[in-house]
């Protein structure tokens, strides 16, 4: 009961009390009134009259308020059962047997991801807009992003953002604030007709849960997040999706996303399990085995990086797994056509990747130039390609050039994110002394008119140190 309730029925028993006090008062002063049928005096009749009025009603509001009392807790009881069957359909749901409990009941700690279930089982087949090139997807997607969204961006951009997700499942999109990097990724998620998650990554996150989720001890319920529900649903279809990890260095990344950058390293994918929780109960959703759920391939991973007084430097960890793209400027404006948007299945992509590495795959020359280069810097600088980086770069050229880009601008592209921005970890001073000779050594190697990103890059090392 409510306390204003209990004060009222202290009130009301303590005023019958009375009126039976002072009646008993008055009868005690009038010794022979029990025995008199008739005679009684105004006063006393009166008296007599007003006591048994308070007390009946007295009683009378104690009964009404109890039966009101009892219809209100009978009301938040049938609401509670109704929503938790859902209140999506008119047919009775069947009562839960003891060995199958209700997923949708309060027993179960995972109520979203139930929900993401039902919701699968319901859900008709996807159909896929899969007749379509990489090509045909870069000049698809600028023009859908100008079109539909205001958002210009360059072409090659376009190609970059297209092949780095087809060499990582993780990318840096780093630049100055305002040259479109969260609006890139949120475009891409439009495009494939399945919105882009933005997480807003906090200064104090330091660990998975902060991404997850976590068990309240006290609620027993599973804090379910964004990114969690997404990661669920994904596992439920062959989509493809993008999360965008907003100023994702505005905490250590290597801290939060030490997990993810783990798994994302194991070459069976059936075998990237993310720990959820720790125990099992029999009204989990189905896609937990173990407490585990599998990091879906077909989620991709976009973090968005500033590079300033309040944000922490990215370690090269994470720069060595994820492909990185620099917006440094926005593109001019064009007349982009009229676009619409396609779904795209993940399975079909990674098609088109296969057969893009098996028809333009890496030149012997060009093999041979890197050689030649790596040399160079192992000499002079002692930094190496690597070999992580060397097999970004054979999976990276052949989906550059299928996107209608050329083989150097796609060596220039990764040597200089990759390569040469280790030359940042050395000796300043002497980098930018034989800063000159590297550079005539690049033009020599690849033509004086190629590999600008990466001719850009040392001499602004010279004008900065």
């Amino acid at each position: 009961m409510k306390k204003d309730y209990i004060k009222t029925l202290i009130t009301l028993l303590s005023l019958s009390l009375l009126c039976g006090l002072l009646l008993v008062v008055a009868l005690r002063e009038t010794p022979d009134a029990l025995m008199r049928v008739i005679g009684f005096n105004t006063r006393e009749m009166v008296f007599l009259i007003l006591s048994a009025f308070i007390i009946l009603l007295g009683l009378f509001l104690f009964v009404v308020n109890l039966y009101k009392e009892q219809r209100k807790l009978q009301y938040m009881s049938e609401t509670e059962e109704w929503f938790d069957d859902g209140a999506q359909t008119f047919s009775p749901a069947p009562e839960p047997t003891p060995e199958e409990p209700d997923a949708s009941s309060d027993e179960s700690r995972f109520f979203m991801l139930n929900q993401l279930d039902r919701r699968a089982s319901k859900q008709a087949p996807i159909r896929f807009e899969d007749e379509v090139s990489l090509k045909h997807i870069c000049e698809e997607f600028r023009h859908f992003a100008a079109h539909n969204l205001g958002l210009y961006y360059d072409i090659a951009d376009i190609r970059r953002f297209i092949g780095g997700l087809s060499v990582s499942h993780i990318m840096i999109l780093q630049g100055m604030s305002g040259t479109g990097k969260t609006s890139l990724a949120y475009a891409f998620g439009d495009y494939l007709k399945n919105p882009t998650t933005v997480v807003p990554i906090q200064p104090m996150w330091k660990e998975r849960t902060d991404l997850i989720g976590y068990y309240n001890e006290f609620t027993k319920k599973f804090n379910e997040t964004t990114l969690l529900q997404k990661l669920y649903d994904a596992n439920h279809n062959d989509q493809m999706y993008i999360t965008v990890l907003d100023e994702m260095n505005i905490a250590r990344v290597e801290y939060y996303f030490a997990e993810f950058l783990s798994l994302l390293e194991l070459p069976d994918k059936k075998k990237r399990h993310l720990d959820v929780i720790s125990d099992v109960w029999e009204t989990d959703p189905s896609l937990l085995n173990d407490g585990k759920l599998v990091l879906p391939p077909n989620m991709w991973f976009i973090g968005t990086a500033n590079n300033d007084d309040s944000t922490f430097s990215i370690s090269d960890k994470v720069y060595d797994r994820a492909m990185v793209i620099n917006l440094d400027q926005k593109a001019q404006p064009f007349i982009a056509e009229e676009t619409k948007g396609r779904r795209i299945s993940t399975t079909k992509f990674d098609a088109l990747i296969r057969e893009a590495r098996k028809t333009y795959a890496l030149s012997n020359r060009n093999k041979r130039r890197i050689q030649s280069l790596d040399k160079y810097l192992m000499k002079h600088y002692q930094i190496t390609f690597g070999n992580r980086i060397m097999q970004q770069i054979i999976r990276y050229v052949p989906i550059i050039i299928a996107c209608g880009g050329s083989e150097l601008s796609a060596l220039d592209d990764v040597i200089s994110k990759k390569v040469l921005r280790k030359l940042e970890t050395k000796n300043m001073v002497y980098v930018k002394n034989t800063a000159p000779g590297l550079i005539a050594f690049i033009e020599e190697l690849f033509g004086e008119t190629e590999m600008t990103q990466c001719k850009q890059f040392i001499k602004n090392i010279e004008i900065n140190v």
